[in-house]
């Protein structure tokens, strides 16, 4: 077998934490921490993962209903504003199927379930316990008041984030140890090796121990193509920045020569700042990147917005 260690193939997204919720009584055990019920029958549990979703040639992670609900579950190891988008067209798909015997141009009701969303995060790039991201966020036009709207939480399962969730959901806790494991071991070997020492040492400990017996060598290819493709998109994001902060200053040092002062190294950063944050960095980040203080930074993108 050739190593996988080429660009990733997008529309590829059979992962471990995927194959982990295609298992009714996890995805269950997940439910019941991140919701707080104590269900015990996987039954009630009706799993409408799409298969193939129309708009990107890709299938949502998980998706399911249970107490007459639709939830919709994300896994990322990749920070991506554009999410509340992404899983507005997974809804429409789910909804065009839940309805298409119904008549939608009659003057019956047609009832669907309401939706919630989650997405679990476990990348390297540091990032808060929890983040609400919105689809208003995205829009193009202010407004006082959104005729549209959709918020997703996101949820940091790396170790040392949420504790109190990951000691109730050892299925997470799980995952995210064994995650960590094939990151730490990559750091010093080929990733295939890394893969490899990571399965052996956590099937010893008991780490998701059933699931890599079970499916060893799917697991394993699995894992090198989720280690490349959050590599590779890390480098082309960490590209995108410097290209951003290098227009930044660029722009910003134009600025000031055409108002004839010396506020060109000035504007220059704060150009910088509004670039890096419309990439998706946040403020801690962006300090550090321009060298100004987290205040400095915060008042620049205040302004930035005010400018539109």
């Amino acid at each position: 077998m050739s190593k996988q260690n080429s660009v990733p193939n997008r529309t590829y997204k059979s992962t471990i934490f995927i194959r982990l919720m295609e298992d009714k009584r996890k995805l269950l055990e997940v439910y019941n921490a991140v919701s707080g019920n104590h269900y015990t029958d996987p039954e009630l549990l009706t799993i409408n993962t799409l298969e193939n979703a129309i708009y990107m040639s890709i299938k949502n992670d998980v998706s399911f209903l249970i107490d007459s609900r639709l939830y919709l579950y994300e896994h990322q190891s990749t920070y991506s504003p554009n999410l509340p988008l992404r899983m507005l067209l997974y809804l429409g798909d789910l909804y065009a199927g839940m309805t298409e015997n119904e008549n939608l141009y009659g003057r019956k009701l047609v009832k669907i379930p309401p939706p919630q969303f989650l997405i679990f995060y476990n990348g390297q790039e540091e990032l808060p316990d929890q983040r609400t991201l919105r689809l208003s966020d995205m829009y193009a036009a202010e407004e006082t008041e959104h005729k549209l709207e959709l918020e997703a939480v996101m949820l940091n399962i790396n170790a040392g984030h949420n504790p109190e969730l990951l000691e109730t959901c050892s299925v997470l806790w799980e995952y995210a140890e064994y995650t960590a494991r094939v990151r730490k071991y990559a750091r010093e070997l080929p990733v295939e090796d890394a893969v490899e020492n990571a399965i052996v040492e956590c099937i010893e400990e008991g780490i998701l121990e059933d699931f890599l017996r079970k499916n060893r060598a799917e697991a394993k290819n699995m894992s090198i193509y989720e280690y490349n493709q959050e590599k590779h998109l890390r480098q082309e994001r960490e590209a995108s920045w410097e290209e951003g902060r290098e227009a930044g200053i660029r722009e910003g040092r134009e600025a000031g020569i055409r108002e004839g002062h010396e506020s060109g190294i000035s504007e220059s950063r704060r150009q910088t700042a509004i670039n890096l944050s419309k990439m998706g960095m946040d403020v801690e980040k962006i300090a550090r990147a321009v060298e100004a203080s987290v205040e400095e930074v915060q008042t620049w993108l205040a302004d930035g917005d005010v400018r539109k």
